[in-house]
């Protein structure tokens, strides 16, 4: 599952804190907060008003929802790398079997968890 921190992070939006997972434009903007500079002290100022935020809920949750269909997108690929024998196997593979020995192993993986 991808989070509202994923987003942010893909947004390239830096120095803010999050207290929950909003799932609404109102619980976001209760929610985040933006660090909009230090005071004489070093201590950030952190600022709750949306116009400070440089993101809007709708950018965000946009993005977090154009990340996480890339995810599932690629689910067959995370189940091939899983069940792919590993570097050393396949050298042996081929050196026992030939590049067709070695076709046959992959395909098996790739018919197994085919492209959605």
């Amino acid at each position: 599952m991808i989070r509202v921190e994923d987003a942010l992070q893909a947004l390239n939006i830096v120095g803010w804190t999050l207290s929950g997972k909003p799932k609404t434009e109102a619980e976001f903007n209760a929610q985040f907060k933006k660090i909009v500079g230090t005071n004489a002290n070093g201590t950030a100022i952190v600022s709750s008003n949306p116009s400070d935020f440089g993101v809007t809920w709708s950018q965000v949750s946009t993005k977090q929802a154009e990340l996480q269909a890339d995810y599932d997108a690629k689910e067959y690929q995370r189940k091939r790398e899983s069940e792919y024998p590993s570097i050393e196997d396949q050298l042996d593979d081929l050196y026992h079997n030939g590049i067709d020995g070695w076709k046959k192993t992959i395909k098996a993986v790739k018919d197994k968890y085919p492209k959605g």
